[in-house]
């Protein structure tokens, strides 16, 4: 069964199962590995794109259920200059980087929401994000530099 997608700004008609989660499609047939498989559900965050600008664990989410433009995080910025990732890398954040993705991708809908969030609001919006290197301290810093918040 085709599926369409809008993925990036680039449309995509695949042959899938509705079922199947957005995560294999968007890795295996449209061939965008910086989303990132985790825990296969929901609750580590390393899966996260935008669906409608709205953050979204991809791995539980059947593609037949996608109402709407994905994002990834090959589409936040072509060249890699989005705002937060260049504060990611200023305040050196990855360590082994696996969950990278899912935290900027996270971080990209706060700000869209909130564009100046405080600390409470970065915790809050950011507690479904697991990194196992424990950087959380740098991953805060990094959407308030973002944000242009101060410290």
């Amino acid at each position: 069964m085709a599926v369409s997608l809008s993925v990036n700004g680039k449309s995509y008609s695949v042959d899938v199962p509705p079922q199947v989660p957005l995560l294999w499609v968007l890795r295996d047939v449209v061939g965008l590995t910086g989303t990132k498989f985790g825990c296969g559900m929901a609750l580590c965050g390393a899966c996260t794109v935008h669906v409608n600008g709205v953050a979204q664990r991809s791995c539980v989410l059947p593609v037949g259920a996608v109402k709407g433009p994905v994002t990834t995080i090959e589409g936040l910025s072509a060249s890699g200059n989005h705002p937060l990732q260049k504060a990611w890398i200023a305040a050196n954040v990855p360590q082994c980087g696996y969950c990278q993705s899912g935290q900027i991708m996270q971080a990209a809908s706060l700000l869209a929401r909130n564009p100046k969030p405080s600390d409470a609001d970065i915790d809050a919006a950011m507690a479904g994000n697991i990194c196992r290197c424990g950087t959380y301290t740098r991953i805060r810093a990094a959407i308030k530099d973002a944000a242009g918040v101060k410290s």
